[in-house]
């Protein structure tokens, strides 16, 4: 096995699809959704509020600040998806290009890195997630099946004289930063 994808097992049975490329030349293998649920405008709650506030240099009270930082969280789009492949390879998650001009939808991160021992972490199984922001007017319902992001499988170097790091993943989402 070099590469390639798999359901994760909480979603065997639901009717999950692989991710699959559109077309001959796509760079990227399409992911969708693997459940129902909306995505939140930015623009509810008290976001305008705190806008407001730093637009005529108000000093922000640390309610404000925590509520806006809930309205401007990312979801966690689940895809009941998980990746294989090399070592020496990088499954890179990337918005469609769609997303923002018709529908609203960014990555905040820009880009996702879902590494090669990701994959059947003991947390969450390697399931990828794809994170999204939601700059619309309205709330954008998701369904199951809705195409959310790509995946571009990719070869990565690493630095000449590195010291190997010798921890070994046992967390899932976000979890080599701790």
């Amino acid at each position: 096995m070099k590469r390639g994808f798999q359901i994760v097992s909480k979603y065997k049975n639901q009717g999950i699809k692989l991710p699959k490329r559109a077309t001959q030349n796509s760079a990227g293998y399409d992911f969708a959704s693997a459940v129902d649920m909306t995505l939140p405008s930015i623009w509810k709650l008290n976001f305008l509020k705190v806008l407001w506030a730093i637009h005529h240099q108000d000093q922000l009270t640390d309610d404000q600040i925590t509520a806006a930082k809930k309205v401007l969280k990312p979801y966690l789009i689940p895809t009941g998806i998980k990746a294989y492949m090399q070592p020496n390879e990088v499954l890179i998650i990337a918005n469609r290009s769609s997303n923002p001009l018709k529908r609203g939808m960014i990555l905040p991160n820009g880009i996702g890195v879902i590494d090669s021992d990701y994959y059947n972490n003991p947390s969450n199984e390697g399931e990828i997630f794809v994170q999204m922001v939601n700059f619309g007017i309205r709330d954008r319902k998701i369904h199951k099946g809705d195409r959310i992001g790509q995946g571009i499988f990719m070869p990565y170097l690493i630095a000449d004289h590195e010291i190997k790091p010798k921890a070994k993943r046992q967390s899932g989402f976000g979890s080599t930063g701790k």
